[in-house]
């Protein structure tokens, strides 16, 4: 019986994914707020790629 490998990872590589995505919800938040025309392209934007990576990894799960 073999032991799986365990991988041990720095909170950076832990954290960064998520810090990431909360940047670019912010930045798609204050983009909402702060005018109107091309900056609520980039609010759509920056707010439709955080619920495209959610849906993706949801569908992407495999059931246990």
């Amino acid at each position: 019986m073999t032991t799986p490998k365990v991988m041990h990872r720095t909170l950076a590589q832990i954290f960064v994914a998520p810090l990431l995505v909360a940047v670019l919800s912010a930045l798609g938040l204050i983009s909402a707020l702060v005018g109107d025309g091309w900056w609520d392209v980039a609010s759509w934007i920056a707010l439709g790629i955080p619920l495209g990576l959610y849906l993706v990894f949801i569908w992407q799960r495999k059931p246990s």
